[in-house]
């Protein structure tokens, strides 16, 4: 069958069944859980996989937990427990803010935006975000962030960031994502409960995703979805609109930064239905032809995957065992 724009359709009722199924297979008999610990966020992706532990394992053995911190949305909770409460399960809030004040996050992160930008002063107001080069099929640019502080009247400035700034900045957000693992992990553990990871495809396989923070989960029930069909999924639950409208954000820097902004470039529209061509090898030429765009274009965004799922492997690797490798040296040494 040739690429068309219908191909990553899916039937939404049987997925769900399936996912439900092999969410009581692994965590009540595998993994010999008593249930599962959702982290909210009031975004589609931790709706969904709610409403899939909910079918699992019913409310009672579902813990749905909020874990706001100094930056993040209010109406990340709002939605967050509007949506829980809708479903028959209390939300349980858990404010972080202390905890990554302590391992100082934020002082941090602040040093480093200092450097670039020596007025910034989030005491003061000011707010910053990390930002990559706008749509990917516009222009063959490469994948050099760019912090942008907006200053307490609205006004926005952009500077290209250096390496060590860059790396330092992410070191110490990445303190969210790791502290929010431990706080989920917490009340799994207290409860004998499985933690259930909310990352689709595109977080996943491009690498969108903190290693031991947002990725220490027991189970990932929506991994192998594309966001466009964890869309799918969230009509068929019948997950808010004011949630299935919401612009995906990351939620991490003080300014409000969009997924697409921040790392993938692309309208999921898009990006999920080029992603699926280049992974199932269907030519350019034709691919162009159904979306509308030029070849290049097309060949750019292939590039692009194959640059960020090359780049972010290290992410994906379970720890590194040397002990076979070792014993196996040992043999060839002796002989």
């Amino acid at each position: 069958m040739g690429f068309n724009k219908r191909v990553l359709e899916i039937d939404a009722a049987a997925e769900t069944n399936r996912i439900v199924a092999a969410l009581r297979q692994t965590v009540l008999r595998r993994m010999r859980r008593y249930g599962g610990v959702v982290g909210i966020s009031g975004g589609v992706d931790s709706a969904v996989v709610l409403a899939l532990a909910l079918r699992a394992f019913g409310p009672q053995k579902v813990i749905a937990l909020m874990l706001p911190e100094n930056d993040s949305d209010p109406e990340s909770e709002v939605l967050a427990r509007r949506y829980a409460q809708a479903c028959g399960v209390t939300a349980v809030l858990e404010n972080i803010t202390p905890a990554l004040e302590g391992f100082g996050c934020y002082a941090r992160r602040d040093e480093a935006i200092r450097r670039v930008f020596p007025e910034y002063d989030a005491a003061k107001g000011y707010k910053a975000k990390i930002v990559l080069p706008k749509n990917l099929l516009e222009e063959d640019t490469v994948n050099v962030f760019s912090l942008t502080i907006v200053d307490p009247n609205g006004v926005e400035q952009t500077k290209p960031l250096f390496p060590r700034d860059f790396l330092q900045i992410v070191a110490a957000s990445n303190f969210k994502q790791r502290t929010r693992m431990a706080m989920l992990y917490y009340h799994a553990e207290s409860n004998h409960y499985a933690v259930i990871g909310t990352a689709n495809k595109n977080e996943h396989g491009q690498g969108f995703f903190v290693k031991h923070g947002d990725a220490g989960v027991d189970v990932q029930p929506i991994a192998h979805l594309y966001k466009t069909q964890v869309y799918q999924l969230a009509e068929y639950l019948k997950v808010p609109e004011e949630i299935r409208n919401r612009v995906p954000t990351t939620d991490t820097y003080s300014a409000p930064t969009s997924q697409q902004e921040f790392f993938f470039r692309l309208p999921f529209e898009v990006m999920d239905l080029l992603w699926f061509a280049q992974e199932h090898g269907y030519p350019p030429a034709e691919v162009a032809a159904v979306m509308g765009l030029t070849e290049v274009q097309v060949q750019r965004a292939y590039n692009e995957f194959t640059r960020k799922q090359r780049t972010t492997a290290y992410l994906r690797m379970a720890p590194v065992s040397f002990g076979a490798v070792q014993e196996g040296t040992a043999r060839a040494e002796a002989s």
